[in-house]
């Protein structure tokens, strides 16, 4: 051997031994196969018949869930590429409020059909390019079958709620739950604008889900702060105060030197006065209520139960913004600033006991722009279900208040969708034909996926479904209950719009980012130090 070829072959490392590195065709195998995994994870769980998980953390605390957002942030799932998955869920709640598993379903199967392409050599751009005008096309078609609910706006809320709540713990009750969660929506919303936090939804054991109550107010989790106090208020004016009825203490360290009685006696009836006077501001400006964010000093507690004022302490922020917006009173930074204008209104203020605790009742305000829903159930674990199917309904209903627009549920659209992208790709010349048929084979994974989760025939199911939609029937979706292919709008199966367009937007970008990844460089922690491709399993 000469010089120079000794030179060649000198190892020559980049990365420090604590790192590991994927390249190319492994890289991509393992990143898909790790989304993968994290969609069949949550795949069962899909539809009115799905199953549900249970999750047991470090300390044993148990999670009973169906609620795909719920499962992935409880699994605290360390690999990256699974990672960007439960990004899509998290993305689908925060927008629209549900859909988060179609979501993640749908990725799951892209890159499925994605992996398939690359074993046959179709470059990753290729097929980012190919989905990419896939999931416009998808869009369009999906905006094309959408039905405006302008005229029957209401009867196709309580249908979209009730569809929102089918499948889960709430079932049980979705009727009366669903008139509710859409007499909430429309007391707060102003035209198509709605804040969804202005909807509280305070949770108490005993009883059962139909003892759930909408208070046309706000329902605060305080008692009174003295025994002495009415423990009803009737036509109350309401006080919001963000300030403490207490001496104020110095900012700086300082100290007061009494060197008699006298000056004692002085400064005691000072601070006295000084709390008097607070009492005297409160009474003046016509207010038999205060609601107080800070504390309130035990002196003037006495003094409010003497005058028959009805008080609550250490009020939340969140709690002080939902009551001006009820009461339509204002929230007062200091005594010296109240006048009648700042007093909001409500008919009745009273404390109840549930067990141990009781609840504090701001009820009957003229036109409370927040409400609250008290909802009951037997257990902890049944009442975090239940809210979480409420959270659901809620940001269903918020989105047909924005959009104004549904489609039916049951499978229909996806189908729909797989059509139409089939005939577009016959009118495409290169490869990225190949990747619109895999983007249009992956949206069939939701109808497939609600009839194995019902226990059909998938198979006879989505034969008979893509019949019915090439006969123009594009209404038609699976009904899980009686194991045929019925109408979905006649049967009052219907989702708002947003939620299956952000589902399939959010899936496309993330399977598209994950497909142009080839090389994976990773520290190696303890999850890390030997990121190989997880057990391949049959999808």
């Amino acid at each position: 051997m000469n010089g120079n070829q000794n030179k060649a072959t000198q190892p020559i490392v980049l990365l420090p031994d604590n790192y590991s590195r994927l390249i190319g065709r492994d890289a991509q195998r393992t990143n898909i196969m790790a989304a993968r995994i994290v969609a069949e994870t949550v795949r069962t769980t899909l539809g009115p018949k799905g199953m549900d998980k249970m999750l047991v953390d470090s300390l044993g605390d148990i999670t009973v869930t169906n609620d795909g957002v719920t499962i992935l942030e409880e699994m605290e799932i360390q690999h990256p590429a699974a990672k960007m998955m439960v990004e899509i869920a998290k993305t689908q709640e925060e927008e629209v409020g549900d859909g988060t598993t179609t979501a993640v379903v749908i990725a799951g199967e892209l890159l499925k059909q994605a992996n398939e392409l690359l074993d046959q050599e179709i470059h990753p751009t290729i097929l980012a390019k190919g989905y990419r005008l896939a999931s416009e096309k998808a869009e369009a078609t999906l905006k094309k079958m959408a039905i405006k609910v302008d005229d029957k706006k209401r009867e196709y809320m309580l249908k979209v709620a009730k569809t929102a709540m089918t499948g889960k713990s709430a079932e049980v009750a979705r009727d009366k739950l669903a008139q509710l969660l859409v007499d909430a929506i429309i007391q707060i919303s102003d035209k198509n604008e709605v804040d969804l936090n202005n909807v509280k939804i305070e949770k108490r054991t005993g009883g059962g889900i139909d003892d759930t109550v909408l208070i046309h107010g706000i329902v605060i989790d305080k008692e009174r702060v003295h025994s002495e106090m009415p423990s009803k208020m009737g036509n109350a004016k309401i006080l919001l105060l963000d300030a403490a009825l207490e001496v104020k203490e110095t900012e700086t360290d300082a100290q007061i030197r009494i060197t008699s009685p006298d000056q004692l006696q002085a400064f005691l009836e000072q601070e006295e006065k000084t709390l008097n006077d607070m009492v005297n501001k409160i009474e003046k400006s016509g207010a038999n209520v205060v609601f107080c964010q800070k504390g309130i000093d035990d002196f003037v507690q006495h003094l409010l139960a003497k005058k028959g004022i009805y008080a609550v302490r250490r009020v939340k922020k969140s709690d002080m913004e939902k009551l001006a917006k009820a009461t339509g009173g204002k929230i007062s930074n200091s005594l010296k600033s109240i006048d009648n204008v700042d007093i909001g209104f409500a008919g009745k203020v009273y404390e109840k006991k549930f067990g141990d605790n009781a609840l504090t009742f701001v009820t009957d305000c003229k036109n409370p722009k927040a409400v609250t829903l008290l909802v009951r159930g037997s257990t902890e674990h049944i009442l975090d279900e239940i809210e979480r199917a409420i959270e659901d309904a809620l940001g269903d209903l918020g989105s047909v208040i924005r959009n104004g627009t549904i489609v039916p549920g049951g499978g229909a659209p996806e189908i729909e969708v797989a059509k139409e992208l089939e005939e577009f790709s016959q009118g495409m010349a290169g490869r990225e034909q190949l990747a619109v048929k895999a983007f249009a084979k992956s949206m069939e994974i939701i109808p497939r996926t609600l009839a194995e989760n019902a226990g059909l025939d998938p198979i006879d199911m989505i034969v008979e479904l893509k019949a019915s939609h090439e006969s123009g029937n594009k209404h038609h979706g699976v009904d899980v209950f009686k194991g045929t292919i019925v109408d979905m709008l006649k049967q009052g199966v219907i989702e708002p719009l947003e939620v299956k367009t952000q589902a399939i937007k959010s899936a496309s970008e993330t399977a598209i980012l994950i497909l142009r990844i080839d090389d994976v460089i990773a520290a190696s922690g303890k999850e890390m130090q030997n990121p190989q491709m997880p057990p391949m399993g049959d999808y």
